[in-house]
């Protein structure tokens, strides 16, 4: 993989819609030149596919908040009967059975902190949740291509 690869992977990463005309016309290739190269990348594994975000999915482009949070569940409910509670919360992105201290590490995805008071509210009532502890992730991964 080149400088060139590089650049057309971030292009594609910023918009995977831009077609190949225009990354080429922003990397100086052809046309073709740049689809021979998006497909040899394809190819190889580099590009694993095409996908779309949406808002919900990605708070943070609207300024929203990624949180993690540790849960406890009161003794008398068991693990079904909270998983069923917490299924239609949309807000919830992650639920993952864990050992030590908590029972669940919960991933949510919200607005504002507002909705992180309300959303943690509806646990501790309505889900059998005695403790939380909850952690605001302060920036996302930056991607980086997979070397070869």
């Amino acid at each position: 993989m080149d400088r060139l690869d590089e650049q057309i992977l971030g292009i594609l990463q910023e918009n995977a819609r831009c077609s190949f005309s225009e990354i080429g016309r922003r990397v100086g290739l052809s046309t073709n030149a740049t689809a021979a190269r998006v497909r040899r990348l394809e190819a190889d594994g580099v590009i694993l596919g095409y996908t779309v975000v949406t808002g919900h999915d990605a708070p943070q482009l609207r300024g929203g908040l990624e949180v993690f949070i540790d849960v406890r569940l009161d003794a008398g409910t068991d693990y079904e009967t909270f998983v069923d509670a917490i299924a239609p919360i949309e807000q919830i992105v992650d639920a993952v059975h864990m050992t030590g201290p908590y029972d669940y590490l919960l991933r949510a995805r919200l607005r504002d902190t507002a909705a992180l008071d309300a959303l943690l509210r509806r646990l501790k009532k309505s889900c059998g949740v005695v403790q939380t502890q909850t952690r605001v992730a302060l920036r996302q991964p930056t991607p980086h291509p997979r070397p070869h």
